[in-house]
């Protein structure tokens, strides 16, 4: 199952290949997307995203995650959180959105299992 492309991307709109929801912050995997829901795990943009943001896009066993910390990068990622990926064997590059997405779209149509979680705002 490949990594759905992001279609686009604009300040606090996101669209994913294939669906039919527009997302403000989302999380990608192989074979599907959701909203990324802060309020699920108590996110906030300090200290940032926590492993168990992570957690469910880890499980669809990709090998690289892509985190996009905001236009801005207001959104932190504590080297707890990139610890969690390299002890789970997963490869993880943290960029501003535009950036994250583009290298995510990139690493996706190589075929690699590319998981991401983006935030597009701020």
């Amino acid at each position: 199952m490949s990594s759905p492309e992001i279609a686009s991307l604009s300040w606090g709109h996101m669209k994913v290949k294939g669906c039919s929801t527009t997302y403000k912050d989302c999380k990608v995997w192989p074979g599907g997307s959701r909203t990324w829901d802060w309020r699920e795990t108590g996110t906030n943009h300090s200290p940032g995203v926590q492993p168990a943001d992570l957690e469910e896009v880890v499980q669809k066993g990709v090998k690289t995650l892509v985190i996009g910390r905001g236009m801005s990068e207001a959104l932190q990622v504590p080297q707890s959180t990139v610890d969690y990926l390299k002890k789970n064997g997963i490869n993880v590059l943290v960029l501003q959105t535009e950036k994250a997405v583009a290298e995510y779209n990139a690493l996706a149509a190589q075929g690699v299992k590319v998981g991401g979680v983006f935030h597009s705002t701020c």
